[in-house]
């Protein structure tokens, strides 16, 4: 197969486990090169979790999870930390070290990951600035920056040593709807620019519309559907348009049931 028709990320039949609770379900999850796929459900889908396979910060219980051609199970300490070199995360909240300056932030992956000379690293690190609209912000501290500034900066970090990959937690969590707006079109502009591949895990239902090549609807540890924006926004699937349309589910308690999950979480 030609490596520019191979996915960049092949997840086959994964399942995870919280103690007894089954989180994922048997995921098969592909995503090709230079695709931005969004990653949606409620609260408690699974989303992170898969996430949290894909960056490798969690083995698969059962089930492969191959990214940029590394088979996350099985990859030992050197070939995870490789692998991870060429992966940009921005977590949720930023995740900015708070008594390092932006600057030092953005630079920090350079510091720890190549052999570049100080003059250099400040020059990429301010260049990734200005990528992201912070340029001459570089000396100020975290607890400065605006929330959608600190969203800015960790995603200069991210991108900092030219990942293949990137991805995002939430990347609109907690923004105005005006900051969010110019967050998806940075996000956009990363893809076309930089031709990243691009994964975003979202609950923002006009983000995810605007931005995505492609959705994955997860509920209860199950893939609910794969396709363009438009096409899972017409599905007939009823769990996905309440999703869509924010529509509350009715949720019926099994007295008996309960009370068996009970006993056997006590054994």
């Amino acid at each position: 197969m030609n490596t520019a028709d191979a996915p960049v990320i092949d997840v086959r039949g994964l399942r995870a486990f919280y103690g007894r609770r089954e989180i994922l379900r048997g995921i098969d999850f592909q995503v090709m090169p230079g695709e931005i796929r969004v990653i949606m459900g409620a609260s408690g889908s699974g989303k992170s979790t898969l996430l949290r396979h894909i960056i490798g910060l969690q083995r698969p219980y059962s089930g492969e999870v191959h990214i940029l051609g590394t088979d996350v199970g099985k990859a030992g300490p050197a070939e995870m930390l490789a692998l991870r070199r060429r992966l940009g995360v921005s977590f949720q909240g930023g995740a900015l070290i708070t008594s390092m300056s932006v600057g030092d932030n953005v630079a920090l992956p350079l510091r720890e990951h190549t052999q570049l000379d100080e003059n250099t690293i400040r020059i990429m690190s301010r260049l990734k600035l200005e990528v992201v609209n912070l340029g001459g912000f570089q000396d100020l501290m975290p607890a400065q920056l605006s929330g959608g500034m600190v969203k800015r900066a960790a995603l200069a970090r991210a991108i900092v040593m030219d990942p293949k990959l990137l991805f995002f937690d939430e990347p609109s969590a907690g923004l105005d709807p005006v900051v969010s707006a110019e967050l998806d079109e940075l996000i956009l502009k990363l893809r076309d620019a930089l031709r990243m591949t691009i994964v975003v895990v979202t609950h923002e239902l006009d983000s995810a519309l605007k931005i995505a090549d492609t959705i994955t609807v997860l509920d209860q540890g199950e893939i609910l559907e794969t396709g363009t924006a438009e096409s899972v926004q017409a599905s007939s699937n009823e769990r996905i348009q309440d999703l869509f349309h924010r529509r509350p589910r009715h949720v019926e308690v099994n007295v008996d049931e309960y009370l068996r999950r009970l006993t056997q979480e006590d054994v």
